[in-house]
């Protein structure tokens, strides 16, 4: 799961990951990541929505498909509202 055991003593700050396919590498430690779409501290221990390929973390379902899928975002808050 989460390469959380990195030499060192983990912060209480900002870490600083790689995203993997189905895993994360921490390369500077801390204790949480900032969601790409609110800003949101995510604690380490609640991620589990990120892009491989952006290279950043989400808070949950609806941030990833604000970001990832804009367009179907606006049409399902075109329905909601």
């Amino acid at each position: 799961m989460l390469n959380r055991l990195s030499p060192g003593r983990p912060s209480d700050g900002e870490a600083e990951v790689r995203y993997l396919d189905a895993d994360i590498r921490i390369l500077r430690p801390g204790t949480f990541v900032r969601c790409a779409v609110t800003g949101e501290a995510i604690p380490l221990d609640d991620l589990k929505y990120w892009s491989v390929a952006r290279q950043e973390a989400y808070s949950g379902p609806p941030q990833v498909l604000r970001r990832l899928h804009a367009e179907r975002y606006k049409a399902l808050l075109a329905r909601v509202t």
